[in-house]
């Protein structure tokens, strides 16, 4: 195998590997189809799916309304969305430690990416149909699982073990591809939902996905596969203790971001439903379509890269650069202030204008960049090799919890006040900042700084 490790003179991409751009740009294409069809779902289910003539047609649907029941008691049609919501979003990042395992074990990174692209392919075009829904969420849901903690396992395995500051530089980078995919999937997704209906919204994502399979293919001899290796040794080794406590700290750190994860994410459930319901959206004889926002905090976190590298290389100069948890409980703050935003509003105001929904967006994506990033490159440079894509995958946990929280949290809403349901969502946002800075000053002498 050929490594694709490269040395400073061999880099061809913004500086960085050319594997790179091949990674980037297939994680651009998934994440404009995964977000242009989060964006449309719960609006989707909620104003047709869901409603007679429809729901019938849905295979496997009753059977899974009387599971949610029997747990969480009779549920309304927008409880009902946002928990199918809460657990698709929940599980998209639950299947991926089982696909690091798969590949690190069984299949290798790049047949594992490959197969899984493949599959959330075929998820987006079943999404076509009313019968196939839920087979169409299995779909996404096990070929997420097998794309994305590998294919950022192979961002950082660009980079030598040593080069901290050019994994950083890539995840960075690779952020900001999500970034663009998430900001155009809404809009195009949503804009296509608006005028032709539902399903050309959801064909659209479904022909992105496939130009990311394409994408990655294109760029496979570029892109790292290591050997597949075994577990982590269980004798009583100082080597074995050690990574061993690594992985519990990376543990500790994942945990840490599920309560900010929390406050960003609803921005895709009720936030849109709030949106829909509360929010004034005429704009000189333009109605904005309630997908649109989904796109803010994307463009705000693409825009806000080179700014924050800026900032933290001239914070770095001067001594005062935030340490890895430190720049997580920043951007849990962040969270709480968006979220407290739209209690204000909502307390305060019967219409809400647009510009509320926008800067709250604009915030979450700003808190974006100093937390998810981060992980995702303290995770690649700390993992023990012999499981690094396992636990790429494992630290997507803490969005499945997240998003399940989320999707329960969501059928709250009709019973509280808009105010207080924003005001909640803070809250518990204000948590996961409280915990990264208690545990930032005892960590911060023997951590090094993800810069």
């Amino acid at each position: 195998m050929t490594s694709t490790v490269l040395g400073a003179s061999d880099r061809t991409f913004f500086g960085e590997p050319r594997g790179l751009a091949f990674l980037s740009f297939t994680e651009a294409w998934e994440r404009f189809s995964f977000y242009g069809m989060g964006a449309l779902m719960v609006l989707y289910m909620t104003q047709q799916l869901l409603l007679t003539g429809h729901v019938e047609n849905i295979v496997g649907y009753a059977s899974l309304r009387t599971a949610l029941e029997s747990v969480f008691g009779p549920m309304s049609t927008l409880a009902l969305a946002s928990q199918i919501k809460g657990l698709y979003s929940g599980l998209i990042y639950f299947t991926p430690v089982f696909g690091g395992w798969i590949a690190d074990r069984f299949l290798g990174r790049r047949t594992a990416v490959v197969v899984g692209a493949a599959m959330m392919s075929a998820g987006h075009l079943a999404m076509a149909f009313d019968q196939s829904f839920l087979f169409a969420l299995l779909l996404l849901i096990s070929g997420c699982g097998l794309l994305k903690g590998n294919i950022s396992t192979q961002v950082g395995e660009l980079y030598r073990e040593d080069d901290d500051a050019g994994r950083t530089r890539g995840f960075a980078i690779f952020s900001m591809a999500i970034n663009v995919g998430a900001f155009v999937g809404p809009l195009l997704c949503g804009l296509l939902a608006q005028l032709y209906g539902w399903h050309a919204g959801f064909g659209l994502a479904a022909a992105l996905m496939l130009m990311g399979l394409f994408t990655y293919l294109a760029g496979l001899k570029y892109v790292v596969d290591k050997p597949r290796q075994g577990a982590i040794a269980t004798a009583g080794t100082e080597g074995s203790r050690r990574d061993w406590r690594i992985v519990l700290a990376i543990g500790v750190v994942a945990f840490i971001t599920i309560f900010q994860s929390i406050g960003f994410y609803q921005n895709t459930i009720i936030g849109l439903v709030w949106i829909d319901r509360s929010v004034d959206l005429d704009l000189l004889g333009f109605h904005i379509p309630v997908a649109w926002f989904g796109s803010i905090d994307a463009l705000a976190s693409i825009v806000g890269v080179p700014f924050l590298i800026t900032l933290w290389r001239w914070q770095d100069k001067n001594g005062g650069a935030p340490d890895d948890l430190a720049k997580i409980g920043i951007g849990a703050w962040i969270t709480v202030a968006a979220n407290a935003l739209l209690a204000v509003a909502a307390a305060t105001m019967s219409r809400v204008p647009a510009i509320f929904p926008l800067v709250y967006n604009v915030l979450l994506g700003i808190g974006f960049l100093y937390y998810w990033p981060i992980l995702l490159a303290l995770v690649s440079r700390t993992a023990p090799s012999s499981v690094k894509a396992t636990l790429m995958g494992a630290v997507f946990l803490s969005l499945f919890v997240a998003n399940f929280i989320i999707g329960y949290i969501g059928s709250f809403y009709e019973r509280m006040t808009p105010a207080a349901f924003w005001g909640m969502e803070a809250s518990i946002s204000a948590i996961g900042g409280v915990l990264a800075f208690v545990l930032a000053r005892p960590s911060r002498r023997p951590a090094r700084s993800c810069r």
